[in-house]
């Protein structure tokens, strides 16, 4: 059995993107590393605009554990993106992401990504960072986003 193909409606939190002539690859279509940067992007800049912070300079940051992309149908320049964002898990020192790129009318998503933060302590340096539990402003910023019941972990 197959997973459904995303709809609109599948997701909460949303933001416009605009492409550029270099996000195509030599096939005229959006490169398979395009599309890892969106994810990042929609995650990211909602952390940023829900927490109010720079959540660079948090005591704890969510690095990436884990990511995926399924892809649906070609997208690429000039149109514009929009990213649909939800969350699937929060768990004590982790948030599990879902990403829908839609591009143009329709209700069926072109891509979907699957984007794992885990927490860690901010305070040493790159290398071995100990897993910590998330910031609670951060926290905050991604239970409005849940679709399904919290869980630790």
């Amino acid at each position: 059995m197959s997973t459904p193909r995303p709809v609109r409606s599948d997701y909460v939190a949303w933001r416009t993107v605009t492409t550029r002539w270099r996000d195509d690859d030599a096939y005229g279509h959006l490169n398979n590393a395009t599309y890892y940067e969106l994810f990042d992007t929609a995650v990211n800049a909602h952390l940023f605009e829900a927490t109010g912070r720079n959540v660079r300079q948090l005591t704890a940051i969510g690095v990436v554990a884990e990511t995926g992309c399924r892809y649906f149908r070609e997208i690429g320049f000039p149109e514009p993106i929009e990213t649909g964002l939800v969350v699937d898990k929060v768990g004590t020192s982790s948030i599990v992401y879902r990403i829908g790129l839609f591009q143009g009318p329709g209700e069926e998503a072109a891509a979907e990504g699957r984007f794992v933060h885990v927490y860690v302590d901010n305070q040493h340096g790159a290398g071995n960072r100990p897993v910590v539990p998330m910031p609670e402003q951060v926290r905050a910023a991604v239970l409005p986003l849940l679709r399904v019941a919290p869980a630790d972990g």
